[in-house]
């Protein structure tokens, strides 16, 4: 996970060449974020239009201010599914006597969570992401995983106290698994029909609209996506500010948002820093980390007070731009003010998509979460070798490559179901002590290995 200083993270000399390359590459990752944005936005109960808005608003601040030159940040499934926590307390906790309506709760939570991260960057905090375990990591981004997809099976089958979908249950099954499986099958169809210029059509954006073509065609009466907002104008812009902001800021309000703001922003300090080290490693560059969460601070702040939801440095989209030859912080910039562009051009296209196809784009960004790896590495040692895993419980196994150990997946099972049952802050502070008590104090002559990255866990890389 360490990374070597061999280049500022800033621009090099550009061209006219460069500059367009830049730009073509923000154009194709916006649609990727477009689409991801609706969808997220749609997971953190906050609609499609809070999400699109902060796909954009969040991309173009940080590219221009964070400290890692490349990037694409912007709403991820960890924030989104911490935020659907957090607008459900608002909704379910304050009543009349507070003085505060749920929606100026949520920003004034999502306020403090920028206000945190900034906080963070000026104590200098950025060095400390490399204490967390990576089984700790893995365990966490699984109970994400399951979170998503608990949300989405409420929504789709209405229980749990959440509305169903409005229409008939097997129709919207059925877009609902049609564009589950579009999406996990039109990836490698095009690449093998269409070819390298496959990456300019992301299978979500294909599958959205063919999910969302074949329901207007076949006439299916289905709930679709409502725009619950607008900025078309000056005056529309000034009036959503206004409505937003919160008008209470008194103690109690501010302890009752607390908790929930510390959990976003611990949230956004890890997603965001262990994509940098992700990129760090493709580029060859060094993240200034506390560079990076003032400008993550500021974008969740901005994106609050326009009615957003939170986001951090987002992996996939990040990458992606890396393999399509971004060089510039042009990238990242481009690839937010498309998307707001894009929100304004597209409007009335995207009330045409059902909401059962971001149901089906949700569990799919759920497996994308999820770290598959260190559980199907330890089911086929189970299978292949369970004298050799359970005759000594405790073993390293340091002379096997590639082992998951049984006092690791302990740890990644236990980080997974506190983060379900209780939340993340808690998972993550809890088991990262008792990794370090377990191997300072209480076993420090048989210590607990960790999972190799990249070879044991893909937690660096799926997720987002």
């Amino acid at each position: 996970m360490n990374t070597v200083d061999t280049h500022s993270p800033e621009d090099p000399p550009v061209n006219t060449g460069a500059i367009l390359q830049n730009v073509v590459v923000g154009l194709t990752v916006s649609f990727v974020a477009l689409s991801l944005g609706a969808a997220l936005g749609m997971l953190s109960g906050r609609g499609a239009f809070s999400g699109m808005v902060s796909a954009g608003l969040i991309a173009l601040v940080t590219s221009l201010f964070g400290g890692t030159r490349v990037e694409c940040s912007g709403p991820t499934a960890p924030m989104s599914a911490v935020t659907a926590v957090t607008v459900a307390y608002a909704h379910e906790q304050l009543d009349t006597t507070f003085g505060i309506t749920p929606d100026q709760f949520v920003i004034l939570a999502l306020i403090g969570c920028g206000m945190m991260l900034v906080v963070m960057s000026l104590l200098r905090l950025g060095r400390f992401i490399r204490l967390v375990p990576n089984m700790v990591i893995s365990g966490f981004m699984n109970g994400i995983a399951v979170l998503i997809w608990l949300d989405q099976l409420r929504l789709l089958l209405g229980f749990g106290g959440k509305s169903a979908l409005a229409g008939p249950f097997l129709e919207n099954l059925a877009v609902t698994i049609g564009t589950l499986v579009m999406i996990f099958a039109l990836s490698p169809l095009m690449r093998r029909v269409v070819g390298p210029k496959a990456r300019y059509l992301p299978a979500t954006l294909v599958a959205i609209v063919i999910a969302s073509l074949m329901a207007a065609a076949l006439h299916l009466p289905i709930e679709h996506i409502q725009l619950t907002g607008s900025m078309t104008s000056l005056d529309q812009f000034g009036a959503l500010l206004f409505a937003q902001w919160p008008r209470d800021w008194s103690w109690p309000i501010l302890l009752m948002a607390a908790p929930l703001a510390l959990q976003l922003a611990f949230l956004c300090y890890i997603d965001t820093l262990l994509t940098s080290l992700v990129i760090d490693k493709m580029s060859g560059e060094t993240t200034r980390q506390d560079k990076e969460l003032c400008a993550q601070g500021i974008a969740n702040g901005a994106v609050a007070i326009v009615g957003g939801i939170p986001g951090s440095q987002a992996t996939i989209r990040s990458v992606l731009m890396l393999k399509e030859k971004a060089s510039l912080r042009l990238a990242g910039a481009m690839v937010g003010a498309f998307v707001l562009v894009e929100l304004v051009l597209f409007q009335d296209l995207i009330t045409m998509i059902p909401k059962a196809v971001f149901v089906g784009v949700l569990m799919k960004v759920g497996w994308d979460v999820f770290d598959s790896k260190p559980v199907r590495i330890y089911a086929e040692q189970v299978v292949e070798k369970r004298a050799k895993l359970f005759g000594d419980f405790f073993a390293r196994h340091d002379d096997e490559h590639i082992f998951v150990t049984n006092r690791e997946m302990l740890m990644i099972l236990g980080t997974t179901l506190v983060t379900v049952m209780v939340d993340l802050n808690t998972a993550v502070v809890v088991f990262s002590i008792l990794f370090y008590l377990h191997n300072r104090i209480v076993n420090r002559h048989n210590p607990m290995r960790d999972l190799k990255p990249e070879i044991e866990t893909e937690s660096f890389t799926t997720q987002n």
